[in-house]
């Protein structure tokens, strides 16, 4: 078990605390930038979503891939590494702009595929290192705090709304003000200083590893089928936590006049206090009772976002959802860690792995196609016309769903930033638009709405099953403890 002093431990919370703020730091400013991608480069919401969504899509793979080598090769080489990604993907994102201005006199469609690819790519490599950093800190910090993991996996999560808060900030102030390669620019600062506290300090082996659990037996966790069940719930969570993270702000910002970007500071702002009294609160109802009243209020909150139009009503919508969605992601990852630690990082990237790789392969793109979807219809059934004018070139599909003609951003972008201005006047046509756009938008949330009620059932049956075994309760794992539990242990 790891001995280090508590002064060593903590600077290892604050260095891992700050990877995971960059990673909000990073979501938010783009979440920001959408708009002002889709204005600059043309894009649909669809293709919008699938630049997101490849973030999400690359931190899943890569934290499958790095859980694999952890035990291995130890933690601090994961994170140098990270650090060094970071800084790659920031020089090809802010690419996009030399690329298209390249070529978009002469042939307008390569411009836009060049910047497409330039952020498609570098919003890849930033989430890589988000993964590579998400793989290294969650058993990294169920090992220096294992006597109370989910207390402490909730405040190294909580660096994800404090990356949310500071990045929605900074995207208040300087977006539309200076140019957005700038504004993403700023995750370097604090990617710097985790860089920097970890040079000189030590790091533990996992607790598997020190317990002597080898490879093999870490596999075969996969066997029980209560850890299937869980890396199916956390996909679901992926899809409705970070899917929606990514679209907020547009969506919002359609609703309440530009103002998306004060909703996901002030739902972050909530999760980053609530996830440190999550240790009481578990004490009390233990982690899946927690995860299942979680569930119900994204259920309702989320419902209610995409169905409210006034600010206070939005606003108490955004309340009860940035409180259901607080203990999603580190409580799950505490169950995990509390009931198969003989995993170690593989189970824990596994977890973290199935919920990025749903946000970026179903609820980034998911969502943008639903807005497409629901917004083409309404300006079709507004006038077939209008829609003939405003929709873009192609179809995109999504799954087994029908494909869809998208509106052009392009053509749709200054409509929007106009209707933000209440002292401007919206001709007919641009009105129609900007209300397909907005039904587009709450017609997703709405839709997302169905996800968390999943969770609910999925949680209330483990519930269920929990209290038929005679309660929730942990399995500790000593020093050559390395054989499995009998599978109804699990």
């Amino acid at each position: 078990m790891w001995k280090g002093c508590a002064l060593n431990n903590r600077k290892l919370l604050i260095a891992s605390f700050l990877t995971i703020l960059v990673a909000g730091v990073g979501t938010a400013v783009r979440g920001g930038l959408l708009l002002e991608w889709s204005n600059e480069f043309g894009f649909t919401q669809t293709e919008l979503g699938q630049i997101t969504g490849g973030g999400f899509a690359g931190f899943g793979c890569v934290i499958l891939i790095a859980s694999l080598f952890l035990d291995k090769f130890g933690y601090k080489p994961f994170l140098l590494l990270a650090g060094a990604l970071h800084i790659i993907s920031l020089a090809l994102t802010v690419s996009a702009t030399y690329a298209f201005n390249g070529s978009v006199d002469t042939d307008p469609e390569a411009a836009k595929s060049a910047a497409y690819f330039c952020l498609f790519w570098g919003i890849f490599l930033f989430a890589i290192a988000n993964g590579i950093c998400e793989a290294v800190v969650n058993p990294l910090i169920a090992t220096v705090y294992s006597k109370e993991k989910t207390h402490y996996l909730n405040i190294l999560h909580a660096g994800w709304p404090g990356g949310l808060i500071v990045g929605s900030l900074l995207g208040l102030v300087l977006i539309g003000r200076v140019r957005w390669e700038f504004v993403l620019g700023l995750y370097l600062i604090p990617t710097l200083i985790y860089l920097f506290m970890i040079l000189k300090e030590k790091f533990p082996e996992s607790e598997a590893t020190a317990a002597g659990v080898s490879f093999v037996d870490m596999l075969k966790e996969f066997a029980a089928p209560m850890l299937l069940f869980l890396l199916a719930l956390h996909a679901c969570i992926g899809y409705v936590e970070l899917g929606t993270d990514a679209w907020i702000v547009n969506i919002m910002d359609n609703a309440l006049g530009g103002r998306g970007l004060f909703i996901l500071l002030y739902t972050s702002t909530l999760m980053f206090v609530l996830r440190f009294f999550a240790g009481p609160i578990v004490h009390r109802i233990n982690p899946l009772g927690l995860l299942f009243v979680s569930a119900v209020l994204a259920l309702i909150g989320l419902y209610s976002l995409g169905t409210f139009s006034t600010l206070v009503a939005i606003m108490v919508a955004a309340t009860i959802y940035g409180t259901g969605k607080t203990f999603f992601w580190p409580t799950m990852l505490g169950v995990v860690s509390e009931r198969f630690p003989r995993g170690g990082a593989l189970t824990l990237g596994a977890i973290g792995g199935a919920g990025m790789l749903s946000a970026g392969f179903l609820g980034g793109p998911g969502i943008g196609y639903t807005q497409d979807r629901f917004a083409s219809e309404h300006l079709q059934e507004i006038s077939p016309q209008y829609y003939e004018e405003y929709a873009a070139e192609g179809t995109n599909s999504f799954l087994f769903f029908p494909p869809v003609q998208g509106l052009d951003g392009s053509k749709t972008g200054p409509i929007l930033a106009k209707a933000k201005d209440k002292s401007l006047t919206l001709t007919e046509v641009e009105q129609a638009v900007a209300e397909s756009s907005l039904h587009g938008g709450q017609s997703a949330l709405k839709t997302t709405a169905a996800i968390p009620g999943v969770l609910a059932i999925g949680f209330l049956l483990l519930i269920i099953y929990f209290r038929m075994q005679g309660g929730y309760k942990p399995i500790e794992l000593s020093s050559g403890d390395s054989e499995p539990p009998a599978m109804e242990e699990y």
